[in-house]
């Protein structure tokens, strides 16, 4: 790169302002100016769009390696699940033709459920003592409790 110092931009704007003279010297000091400015903006660009391409590079390494762990999950969750399936046959086989025969079941059995007496977690004579009911009652019985009484 260019080393310019402070000394050496006062020697090129000497020279500048006798070779092209005081009357054009803005001018071409503006237009140099403007093609700096043009410059500048295509480095930096340039150098954007290196960065730009570097990151692009390292963004595609970076999903190949994961497109590689994800395909060796793959085959590593496919030769399990072969094998479990292989085990699973195995066992099964093995299982059946041991029996010789159909599972059998037990012949279904009725409870002989009395649902008219209920037996709660709470004794009898506990709720005999508490006055809480005991037995049910049949509803001509609530009927004729609940009536209200006639005054004569």
């Amino acid at each position: 790169m260019i080393d310019l110092g402070l000394s050496k931009m006062a020697l090129i704007g000497a020279v500048a302002l006798i070779v092209i003279g005081p009357e054009k010297l803005p001018r071409v000091a503006r237009t140099v100016g403007t093609l700096l400015g043009k410059a500048q903006r295509y480095v930096n660009d340039v150098k954007a769009e290196v960065n730009r391409s570097m990151e692009l590079d390292e963004l595609k390494k970076m999903k190949e390696t994961v497109e590689s762990a994800a395909r060796d999950v793959e085959q590593s969750v496919s030769t399990a699940t072969s094998d479990f399936e292989k085990q699973w046959g195995d066992a099964t086989s093995t299982a059946y033709t041991a029996l010789n025969e159909p599972p059998s079941f037990p012949e279904y059995k009725h409870p002989k459920k009395k649902w008219r007496l209920k037996q709660g977690a709470v004794p009898h004579w506990y709720k005999a003592r508490s006055g809480q009911r005991t037995r049910a009652l049949s509803g001509a019985a609530r009927v004729a409790k609940y009536r209200p009484q006639k005054f004569n």
